[in-house]
């Protein structure tokens, strides 16, 4: 539901009243569809495995949807949710806390991606990260038993291509889109900004992942699956990002 226009205001000009065309307010929450989506199945999932499901279809889900890197070791046979597992398990978390942090980066990460990319390229770039997220984790623990679960690996590559436009903002379309073309490696590395947004971020994963300090999250943070989805992010962006049209001179003749 859209917000409802106040009636013109009136100003006293030299020539008599004149009126004055309100300024619309943009909404509170004004996330890209496409956002809103994997927002909404994270919840229902969550709130599925809480309240719906027995603890035997909890673990049945936790199987099947799950990243277990073991199962991809050959050594228990073949199963058609060895290719949906490397993507479901994005959706599934481990805590509300887990849950909350995860939607509340998606949200403010993903939206000027979404809004840059469109949904169909937003939708790839999430599943292209994720995959990046548990392949990298895979090569690093090839016999673990342990899942790694949640969006964290995925909104990783969002950060990473955040840093790739500089964490520019362009709302002049009434939608907050990331702007101008992707940095080059070398301004990338001139930039002050995004070398310590890089830096710190690294800090961060390292000392939550190496070190377990991440406040209300159980268990041991999958820091190698944020790694895999930030570098994904942050080195293939071109393949997702939609081509700026250059506008052509008005005395430039049609091909």
């Amino acid at each position: 539901m859209s917000d409802p226009e106040s009636p013109p205001e009136i100003d006293q000009g030299e020539s008599g009243p004149v009126a004055r065309e309100p300024e619309r307010r943009e909404p509170v929450f004004n996330l890209p569809p496409v956002v809103l989506a994997v927002i909404g199945i994270c919840v229902v999932v969550f709130l599925m495995q809480q309240y719906v499901l027995s603890q035997d279809q909890q673990l049945t889900l936790l199987y099947d949807g799950a990243f277990i890197p073991v199962l991809y070791t050959g050594q228990y046979g073949f199963d058609w949710f060895l290719f949906s597992r490397p993507f479901t398990y994005a959706f599934l978390h481990g805590g509300f806390a887990h849950l909350a942090i995860n939607m509340v980066w998606l949200a403010a990460f993903g939206s000027p991606l979404a809004n840059r990319f469109g949904a169909l390229r937003f939708s790839l770039f999430f599943a292209a990260t994720g995959l990046a997220a548990v392949a990298l984790f895979w090569a690093m623990h090839q016999v673990g038993e342990a899942p790694p679960v949640g969006a964290s690996g995925a909104i990783s590559g969002m950060m990473g291509a955040a840093a790739r436009y500089g964490f520019r903002i362009d709302r002049s379309s009434g939608k907050a889109a990331f702007a101008g073309q992707p940095l080059p490696m070398a301004a990338v590395l001139r930039s002050r900004g995004v070398v310590t947004f890089l830096a710190m971020w690294m800090v961060i994963n390292l000392a939550t992942g190496l070190f377990g300090l991440a406040p209300g999250i159980d268990g041991q943070i999958a820091w190698e699956a944020h790694i895999g989805g930030f570098l994904a992010g942050f080195f293939g962006l071109r393949f997702f990002d939609r081509r700026e049209q250059v506008p052509r001179q008005a005395d430039e003749p049609e091909t």
